[in-house]
């Protein structure tokens, strides 16, 4: 057997498990096992994006002893579009320069 964290955080409340699995198991299946589906009605168990420590792994990933399985929330707005959106406003606001998006001088 070896010992799994099972986190997941919303931004006011953060719920963490400690597991034990047996050596073999992948993500998904401790995830499943620790019922920490159950205990929190916010996740789609169809959707899971996981990680362990800070790096996204494939549901397939057989866990190691002491792993800390993250479960991530979908984005909300896409970074990309919200940056874009935002060096608008700067332009808009003359806070950047209308041509290259710099400062103005």
């Amino acid at each position: 057997m070896i010992k799994v964290e099972i986190v997941f955080a919303l931004p006011t409340t953060a719920t963490t498990l400690s597991v034990d699995v047996p050596q073999g198991t992948t993500a998904e299946q401790a995830v499943i096992q620790s019922g920490i589906i159950e205990k929190c009605p916010e996740i789609d168990p169809t959707a899971l994006t996981l990680g362990v420590w800070n790096r996204t792994v494939k549901a397939n990933y057989e866990l190691k002893d002491g792993d800390r399985i993250e479960i991530y929330r979908p984005l909300i707005a896409d970074p990309k579009d919200a940056r874009r959106k935002r060096a608008e406003k700067a332009k808009e606001e003359g806070r950047a320069n209308k041509i290259t998006g710099g400062r103005p001088l």
